[in-house]
């Protein structure tokens, strides 16, 4: 089993930053992709972005992208996403997860990912 823990949320106003950590234990891979998704209230979880296992590529949903990357220590079994000039429409719960080592190429959908953190709030103010 892996245990996923997020941290690093908060309160900050619309055009803003912040930093979100992900910290794994139990049985890691480094070879598996990282990812993030946030859920908004009242709406389904959703794809932010996501890394593979060396740290060589990042993709993400066209609507962070430019805004959002994401980093990697796998010596700390850690990974991390930077958020820059947040939107209000950012506000959600973050999860990271850890996609199945059957997913291959570049694993955006829920099913893709089999590890789940408990989730971090983040809400952008206007």
């Amino acid at each position: 089993q892996v245990q996923l823990v997020e941290s690093g949320g908060g309160l900050v106003q619309a055009g803003g930053s912040l930093s979100l950590s992900c910290a794994a234990s139990g049985r890691t891979d480094s070879s598996a992709a990282m990812g993030w998704f946030r859920q908004a209230p009242g709406k389904e979880r959703e794809f932010v972005g996501a890394i593979n296992w060396s740290g060589t590529r990042t993709y993400f949903q066209d609507s962070v992208k430019g805004r959002f990357t994401i980093s990697r220590d796998n010596a700390k079994n850690t990974v991390y996403l930077r958020m820059n000039s947040l939107k209000p429409e950012d506000t959600g719960v973050y999860h990271c997860a850890r996609a199945r080592s059957t997913s291959w190429g570049t694993p955006a959908a829920i099913y893709d990912y089999e590890y789940w953190g408990q989730g971090t709030q983040v809400t952008v103010s206007s």
